[in-house]
């Protein structure tokens, strides 16, 4: 009976978890269909093209640069779809993207808003 009852609680918890360490398969998915894994990775530290930093920020950043901002998912998700300026970059010398495109034409407004939510609420990367 506790071999059944630890099983049950591992199948209720596991996604849980998952999506706490990022690992949520739905939101990776729509992120991957979209392109924004061209650009982002979940994790902070690893690199882009040629060795270069990674193109944009990892969503993990994001989530730390933003956390408990009023307005940020809004703002966000306004950035997903029209993009940002290249002149107002916050990344500078952390990313070797200049800009993030527009994106309207690859994600729904309402898809953008669910990932940036996920990415919001990623746990921030301990210092």
């Amino acid at each position: 009976m506790l071999n059944k009852s630890l099983f049950t609680l591992a199948l209720v918890a596991a996604p849980a978890l998952a999506a706490a360490a990022g690992h949520d398969e739905a939101m990776t998915q729509l992120a991957r269909n979209a392109g924004c894994l061209t650009c982002h990775q979940v994790e902070p530290g690893g690199k882009g093209p040629d060795g270069l930093p990674p193109i944009g920020p990892a969503w993990r950043d994001v989530a730390a640069k933003y956390q408990g901002q009023k307005g940020a998912a809004a703002a966000l998700t306004v950035t997903v779809m029209k993009g940002s300026n290249p002149y107002e970059s916050h990344w500078k010398g952390k990313v070797s993207g200049l800009a993030m495109p527009p994106n309207a034409v690859a994600i729904k407004e309402a898809d953008a808003k669910k990932l940036v939510g996920w990415i919001l609420a990623l746990e921030v990367p301990r210092k």
